[in-house]
């Protein structure tokens, strides 16, 4: 049976278990969200697809599962990959999701949003330049920690990384240049080169050009 993940190309979150399930080599595909036309803030989807209103969603067959970490946590333990080889390293990466979760992707996806989906004029700057304030610290604090690894738990690729690296291939300005923090790059890279990666707008149906 094809899992299905309700996504669309320009989330994050919705990337981070796409990816997984991409690399897992799991069956799915993608059911695209109408997000920047309302689709999640109807009556519908809060009733029938998720009552938080939000992506990614994943259902296979009687099995439906909302919030990225869940979605992959979930592909790890129907696939067998991604983690972790023992419950050390299981616990490591919970820690690193959930790091994520607070510190990274919740920062950067916002700033994203602030700085490419709404208009210039209603853009909050203040509120801009304080969260690149803090999402510098943030990247300084991923890049200390891949320096001499080439991954952020353990010697293979894992849902920690699958979780971080969410927003971080996007082309849309929200204070993150790779090129600035070396580990990163070679991380992102080591990331890119994985068998089956895809880009997120390659991954996912809807991208800023559909609205262009």
């Amino acid at each position: 049976m094809t899992i299905k993940l309700y996504c669309f190309g320009e989330s994050g979150n919705a990337y981070k278990a796409a990816l997984a399930l991409e690399l897992s080599g799991l069956d799915w595909e993608p059911l695209k969200v109408d997000f920047f036309g309302g689709e999640t803030r109807t009556p519908d989807y809060r009733t029938q697809i998720n009552t938080l209103g939000e992506v990614p969603v994943m259902i296979d067959g009687d099995v439906k599962l909302t919030q990225s970490g869940v979605i992959q946590d979930y592909v790890s333990e129907k696939s067998g990959k991604f983690g972790g080889r023992d419950a050390a390293e299981r616990r490591e990466i919970l820690r690193w999701v959930l790091w994520d979760n607070h510190k990274l992707s919740s920062m950067a996806g916002m700033t994203r949003f602030l700085m490419n989906f709404l208009p210039e004029d209603k853009q909050p700057k203040e509120v801009i330049a304080f969260n690149k304030n803090r999402l510098a610290a943030t990247y300084d604090l991923l890049d200390s920690h891949l320096d001499g690894r080439d991954w952020i738990v353990g010697d293979s690729v894992t849902n920690a990384d699958l979780s971080c690296c969410g927003y971080l291939y996007y082309p849309e300005p929200f204070g993150f240049d790779r090129t600035e923090y070396p580990h990163i790059d070679a991380w992102l890279t080591r990331l890119s080169n994985l068998d089956g990666w895809k880009s997120p707008y390659d991954l996912m149906p809807g991208s800023p050009a559909d609205r262009a």
